[in-house]
């Protein structure tokens, strides 16, 4: 009897630790991507590879994106994106913040799901701007949930300064327009340690 006296306890802080715990992402079974449109007809899904984030015990909730870490499969226009649309020499990363409610999403059974409504801060190229996104939150199990956004996240280059930008890349790709308007989708998974 005093073995299971010892372990009830362990057991017991093992199964709490995944709602005190603070949960980081998995940069490689996550993915951030976004749709760009050009000559009026034209649209390709870009994405960065590398992210980074976490969520702490009291809901607060960042994402670093590495801005030379856009992948569009063509490399020159990546670095033609890297150079001169994102100035990553000066804005190396972008970031998105949020505040967390928890506790509705750690009480999740393995598998369930849950709806967020969520304000979020995006910063990108020195600018920073609010939005509403609609989220999908689903525990995978005990240490791991995933966040995926229901709703792309509809960026406006002008509202980050990156009209300059591209200007730029129409003019380099010989374009007649590139659409100034991004549409956002994202997946992100995060364990809990």
């Amino acid at each position: 009897m005093p073995k299971l006296s010892r372990l009830l306890p362990a057991l017991l802080l093992a199964l709490c630790l995944p709602a005190h715990a603070n949960w980081h992402l998995d940069g490689e079974s996550s993915r951030l991507s976004f749709i760009t449109g050009k000559n009026g007809e034209i649209a390709e899904v870009h994405r960065f590879l590398v992210l980074h984030g976490s969520v702490d015990r009291k809901g607060a909730a960042a994402l670093r994106i590495e801005m030379d870490s856009v992948s569009s499969g063509i490399p020159l226009r990546d670095e033609q994106m890297r150079d001169n649309l994102f100035d990553v020499q000066r804005f190396a990363e972008a970031s998105v913040q949020a505040q967390l409610d928890l506790e509705p999403i750690t009480d999740l059974a393995n598998g369930a799901q849950i709806e967020l409504r969520l304000p979020l801060t995006v910063s990108l190229h020195g600018q920073s701007h609010r939005y509403n996104a609609l989220l999908l939150a689903t525990r995978l199990d005990e240490r791991r949930f995933q966040v995926v956004t229901l709703e792309p996240l509809v960026l406006h280059a002008a509202d980050f300064g990156l009209l300059p930008g591209l200007e730029k890349l129409r003019t380099f790709a010989k374009l007649n327009s590139i659409n100034p308007t991004v549409p956002v989708n994202a997946v992100l998974i995060f364990t809990a340690r």
